[in-house]
């Protein structure tokens, strides 16, 4: 992927590698429930724009409390220019913020940019604390994504998605769930599970692939930018493939139990990213049809 460093960049990065400590945090709070539903979802898109069995990084909208999270150690201040990875990262989250910027300014709206934690082990966070086992995350309750770098090495050794436009889709999903946050979904889907427990499974999936097809948006304009090198989309569609709750569960225990999916299969995240890159628009990323 072809990016530089700016001015500014850098306000996009929260560096909190070396922080100790941690704090407790509440469930999201919900809004409409039942039937309807899905329908005001449809409505909001359609107003917005004028007319598992393991980790597959980030955490579902009705959040159960985090593990305590260990002490993280003392860690050495990267000055800047000596982290790439730090700075590659600070890089997509003011392109992607930007990109949505423009895509709600389009629609008369107002986008409010989101921002990136990088932690180390442990992390403080307003919806409980975090550790590095949860892999990348949104917390809606602070409105921010939480990263360990040590994540993108897992992505490729564990995961087999290598390359820098693979860690990018990882970062556009999360800021993707920002975008949810933002069009008031989270909440939506959050009372649509507590008011129908059955269906909680099936909606966070829905609501993980429409996540899955902003990334696609955001890839899209990406794309249009002359910023995506050759091989670039198919990092991000393997990345998307490999964190599959099929994949991840028979990977793990040799069974893929569907009634216990969350972030759905390999077939369905690769296909989602893909409409979103495609299309370019919200329009497309209407999983709750």
């Amino acid at each position: 992927m072809r990016w530089r460093r700016s001015p500014g960049q850098d306000s996009g990065i929260e560096d909190r590698r070396g922080a100790r400590g941690g704090m407790s945090g509440g469930r999201i709070a919900g809004g409409l429930g039942g039937a309807g539903m899905v329908g005001l979802i449809v409505a909001l898109l359609v107003v917005f724009l004028g007319g598992g069995g393991g980790r597959a990084f980030d955490i579902g909208p009705d959040l159960e409390p985090f593990p305590t999270a260990p002490a993280a150690q003392d860690s050495t201040v990267v000055q800047e220019g000596q982290d790439p990875l730090k700075e590659f990262v600070a890089f997509v989250v003011t392109d992607v913020n930007n990109a949505w910027t423009a895509i709600f300014a389009s629609a008369g709206q107002q986008y409010e940019p989101t921002r990136l934690v990088v932690f180390t082990a442990g992390v403080r966070t307003a919806c409980g604390d975090a550790t590095a086992a949860v892999g990348p995350f949104y917390c809606p309750a602070d409105r921010l994504v939480y990263l360990d770098l040590d994540f993108f090495r897992e992505l490729e050794q564990r995961f087999g998605a290598p390359g820098d436009f693979a860690q990018a889709y990882v970062i556009a999903h999360e800021i993707g769930h920002h975008v949810q946050n933002l069009l008031g979904i989270m909440d939506q889907v959050a009372a649509a599970q507590r008011a129908d427990p059955g269906r909680a499974n099936d909606l966070s999936v829905r609501l993980e692939l429409q996540a899955d097809c902003f990334a696609g948006v955001w890839a899209h304009t990406a794309y249009e930018e002359n910023q995506l090198e050759q091989g670039d989309l198919e990092e991000g569609l393997t990345a998307a493939s490999a964190v599959g709750d099929d994949t991840i569960q028979e990977r793990a225990t040799g069974r893929i139990d569907p009634d216990t999916f969350t972030h759905g299969t390999s077939q369905q995240r690769r296909d989602w990213f893909l409409r979103g890159f495609q299309e370019g628009t919200v329009a497309a990323c209407d999983t709750f049809a």
